[in-house]
């Protein structure tokens, strides 16, 4: 029996080290890949989503119609600049709230910015 192990290790050609190219090729070149793929599928989805979201909360104006995250759909009636806060009029009864503008997640007013 060890007569046939000897057969194949005599036959086998020995082992060469392994050189660091070939190292950092077969573990980094994966590596940066993946954190390409990463960058692409969800970082870089989600920045644009948040400016999209700075961007829609910083031209709210008067008499849009917003909807917030609770559900609440109103028009605005009034924006201070520069401030953190809208007052909404909802229902027919005129009722007035005033929310954080954090928590208005649509605005359903078309805007034309040609002009």
């Amino acid at each position: 029996m060890n007569y046939f192990i000897l057969l194949a290790d005599a036959g086998s050609a020995p082992m060469e080290p392994v050189g660091l190219g070939a190292m950092l090729s077969s573990f980094l070149l994966p590596l940066l890949f993946m954190v390409f793929i990463f960058y692409f599928l969800l970082l870089r989805p989600e920045k644009k989503r948040k400016k999209q979201a700075q961007d829609m909360l910083s031209n709210i104006q008067i008499a849009d119609e917003v909807v917030t995250s609770g559900g609440i759909i109103g028009r605005v009636i009034d924006v201070k600049p520069g401030g953190d806060t809208v007052v909404i009029e909802t229902g027919g009864d005129k009722t007035r709230i005033r929310i954080l503008k954090q928590y208005i997640i649509e605005n359903r007013t078309v805007h034309d910015d040609a002009g």
